[in-house]
């Protein structure tokens, strides 16, 4: 199995900025694609930015240019972050990660971390 540990929600206020860290554990064979998701309440998750194990990243259109997505393969660890934030990203932000087993090496599949709130309030 493949686990999640999100950090670095919390409370900040418009045009503050936060980084969000995932760090994955277990008994991981390989980790392909990393990203953040956000879901915020009423509404359908979202992929906010994805990056791959050569370090290629995509954006959704409503972070590009404030949103920042990085990795360290070594560490399994991956970070989002986030500047000029504004009151609508406030949701509760996913870590998910694309990855393979030492049990089962050549079966990929999507693992969810537990969710971090971030909040954007004056």
């Amino acid at each position: 199995q493949v686990q999640l540990v999100e950090s670095g929600g919390g409370l900040v206020q418009p045009g503050g900025s936060l980084r969000l860290s995932c760090a994955a554990s277990g008994s991981i064979s390989s980790i392909y694609s990393m990203g953040w998701y956000r879901q915020a309440p009423g509404k359908q998750r979202e992929l906010v930015a994805a990056i791959t194990y050569g370090g290629s990243t995509g954006y959704a259109d409503s972070v590009k240019g404030r949103f920042s997505i990085s990795r360290d393969n070594a560490k399994n660890t991956v970070w989002l972050q986030m500047n000029s934030l504004k009151p609508e990203d406030t949701a509760v932000y996913y870590c998910n990660v694309d990855a393979s087993t030492i049990v089962a090496p050549l079966y990929r599949r999507g693992y969810w971390g537990q969710g971090t709130q971030v909040t954007v309030s004056s």
